[in-house]
């Protein structure tokens, strides 16, 4: 079993930053990607951005030049750097992981207020 513990949400002024955390723990075997989706009030669970194992990364297009994922593979952690943070940003923020299996955490609430 793998678990995964989000960390670094919360309410942020428009144009601010933010820094997510996703540490994964458990039975970690051959990590194919890793990656941040995200869902608003009433919408449906989106990717935000997405990490493999060799590092090569997507992104939504909304977030492009503004969000950047990264990983630490020997902490088996993956970021989300947020810079230029809008209101449309606000949503509760899912870590992903994808092995033999697939797993999600337990969410963490950004909020970008106007």
């Amino acid at each position: 079993q793998v678990q995964l513990v989000e960390s670094g949400g919360g309410l942020v002024q428009a144009g601010g930053s933010l820094r997510l955390s996703c540490a994964a723990s458990g039975s970690i075997f051959s990590i194919n990607a890793m990656a941040w989706y995200r869902q608003a009030p009433g919408k449906q669970r989106e990717l935000v951005a997405h990490i493999t194992n060799g590092g090569s990364t997507t992104y939504a297009d909304s977030v492009k030049g503004r969000f950047t994922i990264s990983r630490d593979n020997a902490k088996n952690t993956v970021y989300l750097q947020m810079n230029s943070l809008k209101p449309e940003d606000t949503a509760v923020y899912y870590c992903y992981l994808s092995n033999s299996r697939t797993y999600w955490g337990q969410g963490t609430q950004v909020a970008v207020s106007s």
